[in-house]
């Protein structure tokens, strides 16, 4: 059946038996503030029938990105997506076991995972990479503990255009693991100065590229700075389309690359799941976190594929694993590799001057009407707007037009008054002249009110 209720005898039953006095007690460690204080305004009891038609009427109020002119991003993107993906990640050769123990009986799943790590090093230009971790914003701070390891340092400098939400749980694991953050404040429009700020307690630097607000920025001479105090340099991607135009980390001196590689096989999906990337140098292939899978032959000599560095610590005494992430995002991997697979390196490429192409035209669109101004110096697919009015409340009127005009910067800082004005835009491959034109018609008419 799909639903069995529960009498309170069962309840009691089961508390008694785990030695519990109440259901309450069972969530003890969530902090009373994160807790609801009554039930949610739903009807308590309903037939099936009639829950799914409450649901229905629930999902229908939201606006898919794809059905309406959309311009959001902030570390999340629409990319067209080949039916062609979708197909290939059904196919039986992947229907293996999804932890893959035994080799033998799992050489589709390893295989691709292999072909996965290739693909993120070479984008990365870095040396070796993982078979992936669970998103972005975890590959972060797994970085972090990582460059911690390495250096036997506990100081991180995070600049202030790395993504709110990845500072927020790289925050939260170095609360849990005792290490310290240096944040800077958000300089939208302006230079970082991160050089000053790094001494003999520098673990790392993390930064973003593009960074949260869109500048392209070359870290070369931050890199040399980081090496010079025996610091790494750690370089965040939200958006990995990017890097089939830009410059890769790797070859700026990055020590670390990790990003999110949702835009590559992979839907918005209402905010998930993600793929988060992991890629370093190979001397510091002990220390990278998660799974890593390595090419080798069998007995008679033909091609097979295993983990490899695997330390037993990493499944069992969890305590002294080089992280807890013990498992990757496989079906978000598979997905990520076969669209890479079906662009190959000139799609890839093609596909990434079509975004920054998209992204300057509108640009200039938006820079012509009264009342915005375009920060950014340089920018890949997404920059952002200062506009005359609160952004938040342009983006909500825009919404019942109804079009999806970005995402507003407050969202992330509350109580930045200086950043209430600042609107995030991105373009990709999926946005047309009409949406622009519609965006701008809409922005200009609501500007003037």
């Amino acid at each position: 059946m799909r639903y069995l209720p529960l009498t309170d005898r069962d309840r009691e039953t089961m508390l008694k038996a785990i030695g519990v006095g109440s259901v309450e007690d069972l969530f003890r460690d969530v902090p009373e503030a994160a807790r609801l204080k009554k039930p949610l305004d739903l009807p308590l009891h309903k037939g099936e029938m009639e829950v799914e038609r409450i649901l229905g009427r629930m999902a229908a109020r939201n606006v898919p990105a794809g059905s309406v002119p959309s311009f959001l991003g902030a570390g999340a993107y629409r990319h067209h997506i080949p039916a062609t993906v979708d197909h290939l990640i059904q196919r039986g050769e992947f229907l293996t076991s999804y932890t893959p123990y035994q080799p033998e009986v799992t050489q589709g799943t390893l295989q691709y995972l292999f072909e996965f790590q290739t693909q993120v090093a070479l984008i990365t230009g870095m040396e070796v990479a993982n078979a992936s971790m669970y998103d972005g914003a975890t590959a972060c701070a797994e970085a972090v503990t990582m460059a911690n390891r390495v250096t036997r340092r506990h100081h991180a400098i995070l600049s202030g255009g790395l993504h709110p939400h990845y500072r927020q749980v790289t925050e939260t694991l170095g609360r849990f693991i005792g290490f310290e953050l240096e944040f800077c404040e958000p300089t939208p429009g302006e230079e970082e100065y991160l050089t000053d700020r790094i001494d003999e307690r520098t673990s790392c630097v993390v930064v973003q590229y593009p960074d949260f607000f869109g500048h392209v920025t070359d870290y070369s001479k931050l890199a040399e700075a980081c090496h010079a105090k025996g610091a790494l340099l750690v370089v965040v991607v939200t958006e990995i389309v990017a890097l089939g135009a830009l410059t890769p980390p790797g070859e700026m001196g990055a020590d670390i690359v990790v990003a999110e590689g949702q835009s590559l096989g992979n839907a918005l999906n209402f905010g998930g799941p993600h793929v988060g990337l992991f890629a370093t140098r190979e001397k510091l292939v002990r220390q990278m976190p998660g799974r890593l899978c390595g090419e080798t032959v069998d007995a008679e000599g033909a091609r097979g594929y295993v983990l490899t560095l695997s330390t037993r610590e990493q499944h069992i005494r969890r305590e002294k694993a080089t992280s807890n992430i013990c498992t990757n995002s496989g079906l978000c991997a598979l997905a990520f590799t076969i669209h890479l697979s079906l662009l190959g390196e000139v799609g890839y490429g093609r596909l990434a001057r079509i975004n920054h192409a998209r992204a300057v035209k509108l640009a200039e669109k938006l820079s012509a009407i009264a009342g915005v101004e375009v920060v950014n110096r340089t920018f890949f697919n997404e920059f952002t707007l200062r506009l005359k009015k609160p952004a938040q409340w342009v983006v909500e009127t825009l919404a019942e037009r109804p079009i999806l005009a970005g995402v507003p910067v407050s969202r992330f800082y509350a109580g930045h008054d200086s950043l209430a004005d600042l609107l995030l835009v991105a373009a990709t491959e999926t946005t047309t002249d009409d949406d622009m034109d519609a965006l701008c018609s809409a922005l200009e008419e609501v500007l003037q009110c």
